[in-house]
């Protein structure tokens, strides 16, 4: 039966699982805070939609590069699999500086870019000249972000998920503490409103660095991998973390670019719909974010066994993490369905902005049900290096099936934005089946990476 659980794979599953889900959830939180603090502002519905867009956008050029940590990730499950500590050691150092890199040129580049980018997307000058504010700041913070990246796929791969959970919630403490002060002009801190959100999202990515950067002189980590005294940066490594990395980067950027353009279908709907849409969006990572930690759980044991050689094993971890993550989403999908005004009324005061994200939230509480376990096979079949696979997953479920269905339901059909979001449920079912079918095949176990 699927919900017939094992005992002791489970355990293991949840001792790593649930610190990623612990400091994933602190993240969730943050941004429904910072939701509800922006939904505090004046101009609401500019301010949120502002918000939607420049998050979404900022995120689709960050997810890009941050799937360096998968490729950190799943390099060093594998060396610590085979019991090759100074691998592990190399593969972190040669991931911190390809990461140092990349930031501080895209980084630069996102900065200039912000004003660009919104425009872009929005129908709205006085959408458009918030959220690029908002944008420019958080790309000054790509740097710190992305060798945190490189950091927390270091802790992923050797299963310490409670570094991760620590740093996680330090970062997002410190980041609504500092938003607080910047967005409302608190304490004597100027108001800076929206843009007082990525000014805050920086200096917390700062923190973190710093954070992860101490640990790592702690002497039981510094002896057994030796990253300093026997520092080096691998072009062998580096080229493998590219190869991983290069597929999960181009899908995690179509979906981004994707909800992007969603987004920006229900605001030819509506302003009030595009910003029902955003408030939704926010809401959805008390399913999606902790399915992620799930999904950490899965391609940290599935890289583990497959580095001891055991690929029964490997396939043993990937199905029961989806049988847990599963029942976590039925969870919050009950709570969707029948307490939407609960979380909607945390999120935003505007009634109407309510009512219109009441039958959405519902209809996304249903569709995520089937999305925990997605996640998870993606993720341990990435872990199996079968990254192309799922980026061809993503672009055929979310370009060719969701996006297209949802300018005909909610456009074309006249449907509105509650039939916009019909397309969801389509697209995850078929996204979850498509990997699901590919990991109970045995050739993705024997791929060489």
């Amino acid at each position: 039966m699927f919900f017939n659980i094992n005992k002791n794979l489970s355990q293991n599953i949840l001792r790593i699982a649930l610190p990623a889900i612990a400091g994933l959830s602190s993240q969730m939180v943050v941004s429904l805070i910072n939701t509800s603090m922006v939904g505090r502002l004046e101009n609401t519905h500019v301010q949120l939609a502002a918000m939607g867009l420049g998050f979404l956008g900022t995120m689709a050029i960050t997810s890009f590069f941050s799937s360096m940590s998968t490729g950190t990730h799943v390099l060093i499950a594998r060396r610590h699999g085979e019991n090759n500590p100074l691998g592990v050691g190399e593969v972190l150092t040669s991931s911190l500086f390809l990461c140092l890199v990349l930031g501080t040129i895209f980084g630069a580049i996102g900065y200039f870019s912000s004003y660009s980018i919104i425009n872009f997307f929005s129908s709205s000058d006085a959408v458009t000249i918030t959220g690029a504010d908002y944008m420019k700041w958080q790309f000054i913070g790509l740097p710190f972000f992305l060798m945190i990246v490189a950091y927390r796929g270091f802790f992923f791969g050797i299963g310490h998920t409670k570094i991760f959970m620590i740093s996680a919630i330090l970062i997002n403490l410190f980041n609504i503490i500092f938003n607080y002060l910047l967005m409302f002009g608190s304490l004597g801190f100027p108001k800076m409103e929206l843009a007082g959100a990525g000014i805050g999202y920086t200096l917390s990515m700062i923190l973190g660095w710093l954070f992860f950067f101490s640990v790592t002189f702690l002497r039981d980590y510094r002896k057994l991998y030796q990253y300093y005294s026997k520092f080096r940066i691998s072009k062998e490594v580096i080229s493998q973390i590219i190869k991983i990395s290069v597929p999960v980067s181009l899908q995690n950027i179509l979906i981004l670019l994707g909800f992007l353009v969603f987004v920006a279908i229900t605001g030819i709907i509506g302003t009030v719909e595009q910003a029902a849409t955003n408030v939704v969006i926010n809401a959805l990572f008390l399913s999606i974010m902790p399915c992620f930690g799930f999904g950490i759980a899965a391609q940290t044991l599935v890289g583990q066994s497959i580095g001891k050689g055991s690929a029964r094993l490997a396939q043993a971890y990937g199905y029961e993490t989806a049988k847990l993550g599963t029942l976590f989403t039925i969870v919050i999908g009950f709570i969707f369905v029948i307490f939407p005004d609960f979380i909607l009324g945390a999120l935003t005061r505007e009634s109407i902005v309510i009512d219109t994200a009441r039958p959405i939230l519902q209809i996304a509480g249903v569709a995520q049900i089937f999305y925990g376990s997605g996640i998870i096979f993606a993720s341990a079949l990435q872990a199996g290096g079968a990254t192309v696979y799922v980026m061809f997953v993503e672009v055929i479920t979310h370009w060719i099936i969701f996006l297209p269905l949802t300018y005909i339901f909610g456009i074309k059909s006249g449907w509105g934005v509650a039939g916009a979001w019909l397309a969801l449920p389509i697209y995850i079912v078929t996204y979850t089946l498509m990997n699901y079918l590919r990991f109970r095949s045995v050739g993705w176990l024997k791929i060489q990476i």
